[in-house]
């Protein structure tokens, strides 16, 4: 193509983007004498102002909405996770049984489980599995279920944890299930 036959071959590129139309812009935005005055440095002045007024507003309006969907992003996600928790909580509930089996079978001697119940509880204690197992120390109601009182030894004054009937489990420090303990005290 010649130079006469591209209407832009000897201008400069414009960039990519719309056209702005000024004079239309100043007759829409001022009406009536503003229109006058619209062609005057102050005209301009106050259509800037007024737009970059505009434009603040939408840019607060912007921040804001931000910040909510950031807010809301974090909500669900603290939701989801908590949720992941209380779901595996359950599911290590449902499991105690099994260790409760594994244990009644190694105290009566059957030790063809001892490998299983270490495997399974060792597992378990990675993830963040507690054995509360609170023989001789003092009785917490949080962490023990007491079924069975004995009286105390002539000076003591404190409540003992004396035999431990089930073992209790907590997960990530949370109890799971108390253990089952008879008192002295």
């Amino acid at each position: 193509m010649s130079d006469a036959q591209d209407p832009g071959a000897g201008e400069a590129a414009a960039p990519p983007g719309p056209e702005v139309d000024v004079e239309a812009l100043l007759e829409d935005e001022l009406v009536g004498d503003a229109a006058d005055d619209a062609t005057s440095v102050e005209g301009l002045v106050a259509l800037l102002e007024a737009t970059t007024a505009e434009r603040d507003e939408y840019l607060d309006l912007a921040r804001r909405t931000q910040a909510e969907f950031e807010n809301h992003r974090k909500r669900v996600a603290k939701q989801l996770d908590d949720e992941v928790v209380r779901k595996v909580a359950d599911l290590v509930e449902q499991l105690l049984p099994v260790l409760d089996a594994c244990d009644g079978a190694l105290l009566h001697g059957s030790t063809e489980v001892e490998p299983i119940f270490a495997a399974l509880l060792q597992t378990l204690e990675k993830r963040g599995l507690e054995r509360i197992d609170p023989l001789g120390s003092e009785f917490d109601p949080t962490w023990h279920e007491a079924v069975m009182h004995e009286p105390a030894d002539d000076g003591q004054e404190t409540t003992v944890v004396s035999d431990v009937m089930r073992a209790g489990y907590a997960w990530q420090g949370r109890v799971v299930r108390p253990a089952m303990v008879k008192v002295k005290g």
